[in-house]
């Protein structure tokens, strides 16, 4: 079960024989024992099935296990709640450990104890898992040295534990699926989220404007103007676009070069219509679980192109240094004041409360975090 967990099986015994020489070296068998490093008892938010995470999530005590030569024990310091985690747990998302395992994805943690072999990292240090590890939902965790990525102790907690997945994505899409210059414009609907959010900051940054789509909900104009301080240029809600002519509300912004779709369903066809000949919409969410529909003339007469991005296949391609770059970049904007998003820290002893935030059940909430 420990495996699965995300530690490797105890390999240490402390119940030892009266004789206290090996007789290969002279040393002392109790000496050499206790010598070895050993991580000390974690606390884990473990699921044995699959199943609604508010059922089959629960908090349990994993023993202390031995750290060898290449691994790194972390004390972790503080971890999201991501959709994807949930889809985990209830075992629908494409990529998943099997069960027993511990939840979580992304987070950050401080490097408790090191094994004889390591060499970058020492403890003190502050690091995230990347490529993203399973397993991040407890208090102390084990892998190998070549997990863990060093960063700026610097950088406030809670952005370090939710730089690697929403950040990522966004800046990825950004540059990667299509060359935008300073001037063009995007269109996304989910602008609200954490990726949108974070899109419309780093589209600002290069000088690319952003029109982005809403739900109707209470507060709107609350919503609008937040946004609109992050640095978004026009914001609709769905209903206002609901007019023949959508694109007369770009005023002097450029048609859109690029889209980001997250919703599907009539959110998806509103980014459509605002993207110019020959523009590409890419799907890297599907919230509203509706399909992608795209009309037979848009596809023959303006030439537009539908792709899809999941970030866990761009980081199983051989990209982790990159990666680590991408999000080195990330955390200096987040330092420099350039980079922020709504988020909400809840103790790790009231996980039940913020799992159930996450789930929708209290409402609309910031991004939770857990603090260990």
């Amino acid at each position: 079960m420990l495996r699965h967990l995300g530690f490797h099986a105890p390999r240490l015994a402390f119940n030892f024989k009266p004789r206290l020489v090996d007789g290969c070296n002279g040393q002392s068998l109790i000496t050499r024992a206790f010598s070895a490093v050993v991580s000390p008892p974690s606390k884990a938010i473990v699921y044995e099935a699959h199943g609604a995470p508010d059922a089959v999530a629960k908090l349990v005590e994993i023993p202390a296990v031995e750290v060898k030569e290449n691994e790194v024990c972390v004390k972790m310091l503080a971890a999201p709640i991501n959709p994807s985690d949930i889809n985990r747990i209830q075992g629908v998302y494409p990529v998943r450990p099997e069960p027993p395992a511990v939840g979580g994805y992304e987070g950050v943690g401080e490097v408790h104890s090191v094994g004889s072999s390591v060499s970058s990292l020492s403890p003190g240090d502050w690091v995230i898992p990347s490529p993203p590890s399973f397993g991040t939902w407890q208090t102390y965790i084990v892998k190998d040295e070549n997990v863990w990525h060093k960063i700026d102790k610097g950088v406030p907690m809670e952005y370090a534990a939710t730089i690697t997945v929403n950040p990522l994505t966004a800046l990825l899409m950004l540059e990667h699926c299509i060359t935008l210059n300073s001037g063009d414009a995007i269109v996304q609907n989910g602008a609200t989220s954490m990726v949108g959010q974070c899109v419309i900051q780093l589209a600002k940054s290069r000088g690319i404007h952003s029109v982005n789509i809403i739900r109707d909900r209470p507060g709107v104009d609350e919503v609008k103007e937040r946004l609109k301080d992050m640095g978004a240029d026009k914001v609709f809600t769905e209903n206002e676009l609901e007019v023949k002519n959508i694109k007369s509300l770009l005023g002097g912004i450029p048609e859109p070069a690029l889209g980001f779709n997250c919703v599907g369903g009539n959110a998806a066809s509103l980014v459509l219509k605002f993207l110019r000949q020959g523009g590409t919409m890419v799907t890297y969410g599907g919230m509203s679980k509706k399909p992608v529909t795209v009309s037979t003339s848009s596809f023959i007469f303006k030439d537009l192109s539908l792709r899809g991005f999941w970030l866990q296949k761009w980081l199983s391609t051989d990209k982790a240094e990159e990666s680590r770059g991408m999000i080195d970049r990330l955390l200096r904007l987040v330092q420099e004041g350039k980079l922020k998003y709504k988020m909400e820290l809840a103790p790790f002893d009231d996980f039940n409360t913020a799992l159930d935030k996450a789930l929708g059940k209290l409402g609309s909430q910031p991004k939770q975090v857990i603090k260990f």
